[in-house]
């Protein structure tokens, strides 16, 4: 009766039903993660290049947040952080995970390493990365199952090899979800028939080649699509978590002629291609929820796992944004957020509270009429109330917090506060920077000299925060030698 409702449109017993099925706590959800996605590559975002207007429909249709963040600056941890709606650090997994092409012929060893690791030219010795996520983490899928929820995740995954894809972390179906951080060709059969390891020759696991020189998106899209048929006498949960736009930037060369603009280079077209196959997914997931009846019946949240890769512009630009992918700056990490459920979130509305990946979970179970496990530590909150009253009512949260101890860009490890409008970020080889995001969105004035007392207590704060959670720090290196 609930699938029947919303079915027979405009009439009383319709509105009845629905609200019924509703207050029942049996939407579908729908979760569209995008790989390295820059805060302003969409329309609705601001941009006047990229072309989204079935992306767009979310924000049109629902709640777009201005101050949406990824859990961090790399795509592992925030994947994890999806998943559980736990911050990285609690759960261990704070640096992309390297694939077992990755490691020197380590292969999949038998636990995770523990050991911390550096040379004696770092002044630090760093946490090991995990090679997975361990079982113990409980995910969205899991956590649905006691609602008889069917679920499927399609795209990419990069939390672990075989015995941790998605299947193994309570998914009922897999396409596409490996140990890879990157697919090896965005053309079907999806491989590199020359490279040195077994797994880029044979293509993507669970995503066999099937129409030769098809884009990996639309694919993607396709098993989306046949998923949601599949599952229509529900509920259903969809992690739609595309590969794209992620390096190799290969785009459809007739679609990247639309983007050869002047000013324009080609991997910026290219790139701009890879923006409008994601797009081009949306609208069918739009068409089928509407074809099916389904779509009053269906929340579906939009982000992307961390900000755009902009090196001087290419592929991307996040200005007004500082940096990007990889970065403690808001480059690094604020991404769209987009959420849509028609006739329960208020069209059109905006939000300027800040949220994050680690909400996605406890939104998601609230959604589905699932109340929070007591044994279970989660971090992020339920946003649904703050959607259903169009963001009249508030988000009851103090500060988010990151979390990187490791070394990829200068100055070394990080972690970083966000308290209100301010945002300090503790660089471990110091100093801090201390930056106000209402006045200063680009981060180009440090103003810690000018307030040390607020750099103490917001050090303080994130200090206590990091070990509550059992965020492993980095450790001063006994064998450290500075450079003569």
């Amino acid at each position: 009766m609930d699938r029947f409702c919303v079915r027979v449109k405009f009439t009383l017993v319709s509105f009845v039903f629905c609200h019924l099925a509703l207050a029942a706590g049996s939407p579908n959800l729908i979760l569209i993660l995008v790989d390295d996605l820059g805060w302003r590559d969409l329309s609705c975002q601001g941009s006047d290049y990229y072309r989204t207007p079935h992306i767009d429909r979310l924000a049109e249709e629902g709640m777009r947040f201005t101050n949406g963040y990824a859990a961090c600056a790399v795509c592992s941890p925030t994947r994890a952080a999806v998943m559980t709606g736990r911050y990285p650090g609690r759960v261990g997994v704070t640096d992309w995970i390297r694939s077992r092409f990755q490691r020197g012929g380590i292969g999949t060893p038998d636990q995770n390493p523990t050991d911390y690791v550096g040379g004696a030219n770092r002044r630090f010795l760093c946490p090991p990365n995990p090679y997975w996520m361990e079982h113990g983490e409980v995910t969205i899928a899991e956590r649905l199952k006691a609602k008889g929820y069917r679920s499927a995740h399609i795209g990419k995954w990069h939390l672990g090899d075989d015995d941790w894809y998605p299947t193994g972390q309570g998914f009922d179906e897999n396409f596409g979800g490996c140990d890879y951080g990157q697919p090896p060709s965005y053309f079907d059969p999806y491989q590199q028939p020359k490279h040195r390891h077994e797994m880029i020759r044979a293509g993507i696991p669970h995503l066999p080649g099937r129409q030769e020189g098809q884009y990996l998106t639309d694919r993607e899209a396709d098993e989306a699509v046949a998923f949601i048929r599949r599952s229509q006498d529900g509920p259903f949960f969809l992690h739609l978590a595309h590969y794209a736009v992620h390096t190799p930037i290969q785009a459809e060369p007739e679609v990247a002629a639309r983007y050869r603009l002047d000013g324009k280079t080609e991997t910026q077209a290219r790139y701009a291609a890879m923006v409008e196959s994601v797009d081009r997914s949306t609208k069918r997931i739009f068409g089928v929820l509407e074809e099916l009846g389904l779509d009053q019946q269906t929340l579906v949240l939009f982000t992307s796992d961390n900000g755009g890769l902009d090196r001087q512009g290419s592929p991307t630009e996040n200005a007004p944004l500082r940096s990007g992918k990889g970065y403690a700056y808001e480059g690094g990490i604020r991404v769209p957020f987009l959420a849509r459920w028609p006739g329960v979130i208020p069209a059109g509305t905006i939000s300027e509270v800040p949220v994050c990946s680690i909400d996605i979970l406890p939104t998601f179970l609230e959604a589905a009429g699932l109340a929070p496990e007591d044994s279970i530590e989660v971090d992020g909150l339920s946003l649904m109330t703050h959607l259903r009253s169009g963001g009249s009512k508030p988000v009851e949260r103090r500060s988010l917090y990151w979390h990187f101890p490791h070394y990829r860009h200068d100055p070394g490890p990080y972690s970083i506060i966000r308290r209100g409008q301010w945002k300090l970020i503790k660089f471990y080889e110091g100093p801090m920077e201390l930056f106000h995001l209402g006045d200063d969105l680009g981060e180009s004035r440090d103003l810690g000299a000018r307030h040390p007392i607020r750099v103490r207590s917001m050090e303080a704060e994130l200090m206590q925060a990091l070990d509550k959670m059992g965020a492993r720090l980095p450790r001063r290196n006994p064998d450290f030698k500075s450079a003569p």
